[in-house]
């Protein structure tokens, strides 16, 4: 099994981990002015190399009628891409598709998680779904499509 302890996802310039809080010892990426304004978004992986995500819905992740707003979800989904394939990834990458079917709404308050698989890595791409969850209630499913990118990381 491969020595995981090396890699970018868990170990970025930018990776912030929660000492305090429902959200003690997960992580998040600091880099992203819009995820931090988004989010807080968080992931981490468990000793079965899994990786989970997750978000406490609040206010301003509300749209007008009280749900949570569709754009927060893909926001949250491109998020869970990313930290889904950050074991494969190695490097910087760049969305090239993302799609999600919505099923339920979520409300303010609602634990989101989120968990997937990469189903197959390539050279240059790597193709991911998952399925967010409130609780046992499925909100929505997706898959996505990340790009390997040259393109180094800013901090």
């Amino acid at each position: 099994m491969k020595d995981i302890s090396k890699s970018a996802l868990l170990t970025r310039p930018d990776l912030h981990e929660a000492t305090e809080g429902e959200f003690k010892g997960w992580r998040t990426w600091t880099f992203d002015s819009f995820l931090n304004q988004s989010g807080p978004f968080w992931h981490r992986v468990d000793v079965d190399r899994r990786v989970h995500c997750a978000f406490r819905v609040q206010k301003k992740h509300l749209n007008g009628h009280g749900n949570v707003h569709g754009g927060c979800f893909m926001a949250f989904v491109d998020y869970c891409v990313f930290a889904i394939a950050g074991l494969v990834l190695e490097g910087p990458g760049v969305t090239v598709a993302l799609s999600s079917e919505f099923l339920e709404a979520a409300r303010e308050g609602e634990l989101i998680e989120a968990a997937g698989e990469v189903t197959r890595a390539g050279g240059s791409l790597i193709f991911v779904r998952g399925e967010l969850k409130s609780g046992e209630r499925l909100v929505l499913t997706f898959s996505g499509t990340i790009k390997r990118s040259k393109q180094k990381l800013s901090t």
